[in-house]
């Protein structure tokens, strides 16, 4: 009787383990509205960007810092109140209405994209190289439920013309379609999976515009949210960016400024460890992000030396740089945090460190 008792003992102990792991796997799955971040790491850009015959003399190293970022489970949702840099964002916050996990990741990649693109753009500027740019159309990436383009256009669609008018980029498009009013149609010249086809779009006044979303309550389009420009560049050198699975537009800057620097005879990283955060336009300037204090805390424990930070005007709030300084203070960092708000200061300051 002992020895069939001793015999169930392990048979008990494995069912209450397997048990006991289900009810967590289960207890993770269950959704809380929140996504959750951290600070991550910061990674070397030299070997992420090449420039064709550039120079790779450096004596320190820009880097780029990340976040990381998950859909919240009551595990993660109670460790996040152990530190302040454990962050729960509510989902409205990150994800438009009605958008899937699928569409955005789509967002967040094209958004790097562009991002690769404009830090490109502006680096070979800021260092006089040679950029060709010439523009094809817009891609169509997402739509606003219940408007005309829904039934008509798909994810992937280019347009290149509205009633027979050529179209180049977004802003084109949109002076296109400005004259037309709710139930016109307009004639969209598309190119689809490599065939041109003509669509006919009916123009319908967007739901919920008005001021609190930046439009007029009388506004009509498509109905097509995130399009993007489709433009091939040329860059001479050539220049490839390896970013992986990073998304998102806040590396712009350190892309731009390892760029410049492959492209330059002398290195401006002085030696030094540069990470730093903030998106990047065409011409240089550099925008707001979120999650920097997270990237500081990222760049702290990286024993980043300096650390750009935008230094954005936001009504009511505060900027980038205020955010990365009360974080620096409060971690007690020895990083010099550095506000700019162009890529031409960040390449002034690094110049001027002896």
């Amino acid at each position: 009787m002992s020895e069939k008792n001793n015999r169930s003992k392990p048979t008990k102990t494995l069912w209450i383990i397997a048990i006991s792991l289900l009810a967590v796997l289960l207890i993770q799955q269950i959704p809380i509205g929140y996504y959750y971040s951290q600070p991550g790491d910061a990674t070397g850009l030299q070997e992420i960007i090449t420039v064709e015959g550039g120079s790779d003399l450096e004596e320190g190293e820009f880097y780029l810092t990340t976040i990381l970022q998950s859909r919240a489970n009551p595990f993660l949702y109670l460790w996040s109140f152990l530190s302040p840099y454990r962050v729960l964002t509510p989902e409205e916050m990150i994800m438009t209405e009605n958008e899937s996990d699928e569409e955005y990741h789509h967002r967040q990649v094209e958004s790097m994209r562009q991002s690769q693109d404009a830090a490109k753009i502006a680096a070979y500027r800021a260092a006089g190289a040679s950029v060709d740019i010439e523009e094809n159309g817009v891609f169509v990436t997402q739509f606003v439920d219940g408007m005309g383009a829904v039934d008509v256009l798909e994810a992937g669609d280019l347009i290149i013309g509205v009633d027979e008018q050529t179209i180049l980029n977004f802003t084109e498009l949109t002076e296109a379609l400005s004259e037309k009013m709710e139930g016109e149609e307009a004639v969209l010249s598309v190119i689809r999976e490599g065939e041109q086809i003509q669509v006919d779009v009916e123009m319908q006044t967007f739901p919920n515009a008005g001021e609190e979303n930046g439009q007029p309550e009388d506004a009509v389009g498509l109905g097509i949210i995130y399009p993007v420009n489709d433009r091939t560049v040329t860059f001479d050198p050539e220049v490839t960016i390896e970013a992986g699975a990073i998304g998102g537009p806040s590396a712009g800057l350190m892309f731009s400024l390892e760029i410049y620097n492959q492209l330059q005879e002398d290195d401006i990283t002085r030696g030094l460890n540069v990470a730093g955060t903030g998106s990047i336009d065409e011409d240089g300037n550099v925008g707001r992000i979120g999650g920097i204090s997270q990237k500081i805390v990222a760049a702290d424990q990286a024993g980043i030396d300096i650390f750009f930070a935008p230094n954005d005007e936001e009504l009511g709030e505060l900027s980038n740089y205020q955010q990365a300084i009360e974080a620096a203070e409060d971690i007690n960092t020895d990083m010099q945090v550095v506000p700019i708000s162009t890529l031409e200061e960040a390449i002034d300051y690094l110049r001027s460190v002896a």
